[in-house]
Parts: structure tokens; C-alpha cells; sequence
């Protein structure tokens, strides 16, 4: 009877963590949908400028309406899962991506594509912190690691898919295919979701936080408007500064409300925690520094050293591979060693990486360029996974919803900066050649710039020299 009751549970246990891993997949796959649609039109944006029959340049604002959107909605993602339960609110942000994706691909003009990318948005803004929470909620702690890295994975590789995705699709089909593919996937993911996801318990109301969400939103649209300014090649930097410096003043105010409002937007209360505080101190530095790379390094390869697109993104996929092949031993790691000597050294690593890119030369040949760019892409898939996990290994799960709504609006500002880290660095870059008069070193600007990027990331591992030997050790264990 014994042998019957023990085959009973751990079977009961097999199937729960085969649902957890499952729904771990669907969420990544939400995931990467909503990362890619980010990046993956800038390379269509001429052929879509020609179908509207308006120029290239003003076709940016509907680039940059979907990243501002995000941006603007995420801060309110827990309160809305928490109103209107998250296997409900991460179903129609599913829903509501996928239908503005299609109408995307069969909009007229571009009015109505701007109004479809901000439509699209707001799915995505629900979408990615709602999908984290759900699976937080229903992965136990010692296989965190495992789920988490499911999860970080398309943060990594859209951004790297994205722009050769992109133009595949329009020079071997059309533009609109980029949307349209979003309608299968999407369907299929609802599917998926409302059979693995479970209905959650009933959460106690709260009031709407009416002006964090007006700071914080106001806070985030500036603040991304500057970093896709500055991103442009025409980029007006006067006006990217104002926006930033006004992104910094707002950001300000609305950490002074969230510390003294009752029932605040996001809880800063979980900041407490040291791992959580960690993962967005120093966390949110590593993390610009990688959202600096996509941008720079398709730069230094085409205009620096004089590769075209097909070459350049031939090289990026190294970075790719990388972060694929760490995948395996992400895992194993952690458990060997332990969270901060992982982040410590893997930080190391990833930084030595970063100023490599630095030496870099049109002459330098290929195989020596991918080796460098595939270490990259090793290091920053373990460091995002084990930073990712340690945020909640201490989190109690009645704070869960809270504080996954304060890392995800972190994650996404610290990705837009990054871009802003990236541009700013090659304009500073600029000035030093000039006042510097340094000449006969190619491609100088993206080069130097890798050193501050570099710099930035090698501040964001000193935060981990603040935790504990043992932190997040817990969660370490096999499970």
C-alpha cells in the first residue's frame, strides 16, 4: 500500500514539474515575441516607409511607439494581475499582441500602423511581467534555476535575431510576413495557456496608485524616448539630453512617493532583501552594458570596418551561440559553485570580454573576432540566468507580485539605457578622438566606446562583492 501511495506522489510531482517546465516554455516563448517585435522591423523600415508612401525617417515613430508603450505600461502589469487575476490578464495581453500583430501586417497608412504598435505594446507590456509572475508562482524554489533559465534566453538572442530576421523576411517575402508570423505562434500560445495555467487564488484589492503610475510612466517614457533618440544615426542630442535629464528629475519624485504613498504602485520595500537589491543595483548596470552591444557592434563592423549587413550580422551570430551553448551548463554550474562566485568571476569574464571588443581591428581576423564575441555570449547568458534567479530566491511568495513588477520595469529601463550607454559612449568616444587628435586607429569611436562599456559593467559586479558567501545557496540544491 506504501509502494502504491509513494508511486502516487511521485507521479503527481513528475507531472507538476513537467507543467512547470512547459508553461516555463510558453512564457519564454511570449517572451521572445514580444523582445523580437522590438528589433526586427528596423531592418524592414524602408520597405514599409515605401508602402505608406511617407519617408524612412518618419517612419521611426512607429519603432519607437511600441518600445515607449512598454515602457509606459509595465509599472501597472502587477496591479492589473493582481484585479483581474494573472491567468486572465496574461491570456488577453496574448490575445491582444497577436490581433494587433496581424492588423500591423495589413495596415494602409502610418496613423493607423502607430495606433496598431501602440495596441501591440500595451499586449507586450502585460505579456512579459505577468508571464514571469505566473511562473515564480508556480515553480518551487529549488528549481528556480533551471525555469529562470528558460526565461532568459530571449532577452539575449531577439535582440541579436532581430534585425536579420527582419530583413530575410522582407527581401524573401514581404514586410507584412514579420506581423503575420506573430498570428500562428500567437494562437498557439493561447492554446497552451489555458491549459497549463492554473486559476490563481482570489487577491485582496488594492487601490490604484494613480500618481506612481503618472510619475513612474511619465519617468519611463522620457527616459526611453532619450535612449531612441540617441540611438538614431541622425540623433538630436540636445533634445535626447533634455528628455533624459527630464526621465532622471521625474524618476526622482516618483521614488519620493512610492517611499511614503500607502499602497504604492511598486513596492521599494522589497528592496530590503539583498539579494533582490543587488539583482537591480548592480544587476541593472550589467544589464546596459549588454543592451549596449547589439547596438554597437552591427555599428563597428559596418561603418568602422567596412563589413555589410549579410557579414556583420554573420558575425553577431557568434554572440548567439554563445548564449546557446551555455544553456546546458547554466545549471550545473550554479549548483557546483554558488551564486556569487559565479557572478564574480563569470562577471570578470564578461568584462575582459567587453574591453576585447576594444582591441578589435579590421584586420583581425574572423575566427579570432568570433571567439571573442562567443565568449561574450557565454558569460552574459550565465550571468543573466544567475542574477535573474538570485532576485527571488529570498522573495517571500506573498511579496512575489510586487517586487517581479519593480524588477521588470528595472529590467526595462536598464535595456533602454543601454542603447542610450552604447550611443553616448561613441559620441564621448568622438570627442576624445577630435580633442585628442588620434589618427590611424580604425573605427576608434566604437572602439573606445567598448572601453565605457566595459567600465560600466565592471561597477555593476562590485555590487556582488556585497553578498552573503551562501546567498541564494537554498535554491542551489537539486531538486
Amino acid at each position: 500500500m506504501n509502494d502504491i501511495n509513494q508511486n502516487q506522489v511521485a507521479a503527481v510531482e513528475a507531472d507538476s514539474r513537467r507543467r512547470a517546465m512547459w508553461l516555463a516554455l510558453l512564457v519564454a516563448g511570449a517572451f521572445f515575441m514580444e523582445n523580437l517585435d522590438g528589433t526586427v522591423i528596423t531592418t524592414a523600415v524602408p520597405d514599409i516607409a515605401r508602402s505608406f508612401g511617407v519617408a524612412p525617417l518618419d517612419l521611426n515613430i512607429g519603432v519607437s511607439a511600441y518600445l515607449l508603450t512598454l515602457g509606459v505600461f509595465i509599472p501597472i502589469s502587477g496591479w492589473i494581475a493582481e484585479r483581474f487575476g494573472a491567468r486572465r490578464v496574461f491570456s488577453a495581453a496574448l490575445a491582444i499582441f497577436t490581433a494587433s500583430s496581424m492588423l500591423c501586417g495589413m495596415a494602409h497608412g502610418l496613423g493607423e500602423f502607430v495606433f496598431l504598435r501602440v495596441l501591440q505594446g500595451i499586449g507586450g507590456a502585460m505579456m512579459v511581467p505577468v508571464g514571469r509572475l505566473l511562473v515564480l508562482s508556480n515553480t518551487p524554489k529549488e528549481r528556480l534555476i533551471t525555469v529562470i533559465a528558460t526565461l532568459t534566453w530571449p532577452a539575449l538572442v531577439a535582440p541579436v535575431l532581430g534585425p536579420p530576421i527582419g530583413g530575410f523576411i522582407t527581401s524573401y517575402a514581404s514586410w507584412h510576413w514579420i506581423f503575420y508570423l506573430n498570428l500562428p505562434l500567437g494562437l498557439l500560445a493561447l492554446c497552451m495557456a489555458w491549459r497549463l495555467i492554473p486559476v490563481g487564488p482570489p487577491v485582496a484589492r488594492r487601490p490604484f496608485d494613480w500618481a506612481g503610475f503618472l510619475l513612474s510612466g511619465s519617468a519611463l517614457f522620457c527616459l526611453t524616448w532619450a535612449a531612441e533618440q540617441m540611438s538614431r544615426p541622425d540623433a538630436a542630442w540636445l533634445e535626447a539630453g533634455g528628455f533624459f535629464v527630464a526621465g532622471v528629475v521625474l524618476l526622482v519624485f516618483d521614488i519620493r512617493h512610492l517611499r511614503r504613498a500607502a499602497k504604492p504602485l511598486l513596492d521599494l520595500t522589497a528592496l530590503a532583501i539583498p539579494t533582490f537589491a543587488v539583482t537591480i543595483f548592480g544587476g541593472s548596470l550589467f544589464r546596459m552594458a549588454v543592451g549596449a552591444v547589439p547596438f554597437l557592434l552591427p555599428l563597428m563592423f559596418q561603418i568602422g570596418f567596412g563589413l555589410d549587413a549579410f557579414h556583420s550580422g554573420l558575425l553577431i551570430i557568434a554572440v548567439f551561440a554563445g548564449n546557446l551553448a551555455m544553456k546546458p551548463a547554466t545549471t550545473p554550474i550554479l549548483r557546483r559553485f554558488g551564486f556569487k562566485p559565479v557572478l564574480v568571476v563569470n562577471g570578470i569574464i564578461n568584462v575582459a570580454s567587453l574591453l576585447a571588443c576594444a582591441f578589435l581591428t579590421p584586420a583581425t581576423p574572423v575566427p579570432v573576432i568570433a571567439a571573442v564575441l562567443f565568449v561574450g555570449g557565454l558569460t552574459r547568458s550565465m550571468q543573466f540566468t544567475a542574477i535573474n534567479t538570485l532576485a527571488f530566491a529570498d522573495m517571500p511568495q506573498n511579496r512575489m507580485a510586487m517586487a517581479n513588477t519593480l524588477f521588470s520595469t528595472a529590467f526595462q529601463v536598464a535595456l533602454g539605457l543601454g542603447i542610450a550607454l552604447g550611443a553616448g559612449g561613441v559620441r564621448i568616444a568622438h570627442w576624445l578622438v577630435v580633442g585628442l587628435h588620434i589618427s590611424g586607429m580604425p573605427a576608434a569611436d566604437y572602439r573606445l566606446a567598448f572601453v565605457l562599456v566595459a567600465l560600466v559593467a565592471l561597477f555593476g559586479l562590485l555590487d556582488s562583492l556585497r553578498l552573503e558567501k551562501q546567498a541564494g545557496s537554498h535554491i542551489a540544491r537539486p531538486g
